[in-house]
């Protein structure tokens, strides 16, 4: 369980095919401190620890990626030096400063737009229609594995906006057209439109 607040930016040192997808991923983390089968949010994907470790000064974890995962994430884009966002699990008694986040992503989104307003910056993503109406003004999404605050939903389009301490902690100050975002939508809105379509049936 993951609260969308990311606490690192990591980077992906080494990815190599063995069956499945295995990634080295740089990072800030005391790999003294990172239990094996530990989870690790990477771009908003809870992903295992395997092993971990120091190497020329630089901190690492290795991850394995399913085929699964890669075909329902932006993961198979990953590419030596590709920074990610990167959060480690809840523990009991932390701070709960975004959402509730299961770092199980639901679909890609689309960026269509990037405009910037004063110092902070407004993203429209465009969102596969079955996820769509889980979108609602004001709600929760986890996107990259950042929890956001969706500022409009226009059918299947949303806004999100980024001040700039976000910009600055995250990867969301190298956003482009066209990228391919991890989406996991808020559980509770999951719920509640389950809820509504029992009621109505």
């Amino acid at each position: 369980m993951f609260t969308g607040i990311i606490t690192d930016i990591g980077k992906v040192a080494e990815l190599e095919q063995r069956g499945d997808l295995r990634a080295r991923i740089t990072t800030q983390y005391d790999p003294s401190t990172i239990d094996l089968g530990a989870s690790i949010a990477c771009e908003g994907v809870c992903l295992t620890v395997i092993e971990s470790g120091t190497t020329q000064n630089a901190n690492w974890f290795d991850v394995e990626i399913s085929a699964e995962t890669v075909s329902k994430t932006n993961l198979g884009t990953w590419a030596a030096n590709r920074p990610i966002n990167l959060e480690r699990a809840l523990k009991v008694g932390d701070e709960l400063g975004g959402h509730i986040v299961s770092g199980h992503v639901d679909g890609l989104a689309e960026v269509i737009e990037i405009h910037d307003e004063g110092d902070s910056t407004r993203v429209t993503l465009r969102a596969p229609v079955a996820l769509a109406k889980f979108i609602a003004s004001k709600g929760s999404v986890a996107l990259n594995g950042t929890s956001l605050t969706v500022n409009g939903v226009n059918n299947t389009d949303f806004d999100i906006n980024f001040i700039p301490h976000t910009k600055q902690h995250t990867t969301w100050g190298n956003v482009s057209l066209g990228d391919q975002i991890n989406l996991e939508i808020d559980t509770l809105a999951r719920y509640v439109a389950r809820l509504a379509e029992m009621t109505n049936a």
